[in-house]
């Protein structure tokens, strides 16, 4: 059986149950797993890892335990906005430099550990609504540096990336941002949807 790990923060994480891997939470991971759960019966476990409020940094620190340790056939990621965020208030954010920096030895330690491994880089995303308002100007230029810096790792090591920006920019084109994104930064229901199309979409010419 292959396995299938969501990595990330608040985003994938979606209240998922930590004492249960059965229980994927209420995002993209769930939509996913019971898209391909359906497609692919008993051939792909799904494993959810994000936690709420990781940076890279965070799941640099992980790699070992929510990563290698549970040696996944594919691995999708989505960091960054906690990185941009977690700058604003308490000042511990990790700067675009330091962001491309960590995930390039995230990515080189994961691929050196499984050779094998199928990875796929999501673009962190942000739009303008209650959370992000007061410091739009912030939230959209350096969102925007730690999106370019995925892209950039993602041609230097050959994996798929999977642009979201411009997506959630073109279905809020005429709707309420908070629509897609609750507070400019977490999916609804119908974000979540959105990504997990993205991703389906990357995966299916991705799965052997």
């Amino acid at each position: 059986m292959k396995t299938f790990l969501f990595q990330g923060d608040s985003i994938t994480d979606v209240d998922r149950d930590r004492n249960n891997d059965a229980k994927l939470g209420l995002g993209y991971p769930l939509l996913f797993a019971a898209d391909y759960g359906r497609k692919y019966p008993e051939q792909i476990n799904f494993i959810n890892r994000g936690i709420s409020g990781n940076r890279i940094v965070d799941v640099y620190a992980r790699i070992k335990a929510d990563i290698i340790n549970l040696a996944p056939d594919y691995m999708s990621i989505l960091i960054g906005i906690n990185d941009v965020w977690h700058e604003i208030g308490n000042h511990n954010g990790v700067d675009a430099v330091k962001f491309e920096k960590i995930y390039g030895m995230l990515i080189e330690e994961i691929k050196e550990a499984l050779p094998n491994i199928k990875l796929f880089l999501l673009e962190p995303f942000v739009l303008r609504a209650a959370a992000t308002d007061e410091n739009w100007d912030y939230f959209h230029r350096e969102t925007l540096l730690r999106a370019a810096a995925v892209k950039r790792l993602s041609e230097k090591y050959n994996l798929v990336f999977i642009p979201l920006q411009e997506d959630f920019d073109k279905v809020s084109a005429n709707t309420e941002n908070s629509f897609w994104l609750s507070d400019g930064v977490h999916p609804t229901s119908a974000g979540h949807q959105l990504i997990k199309e993205k991703l389906a979409a990357a995966f299916d010419k991705e799965y052997k």
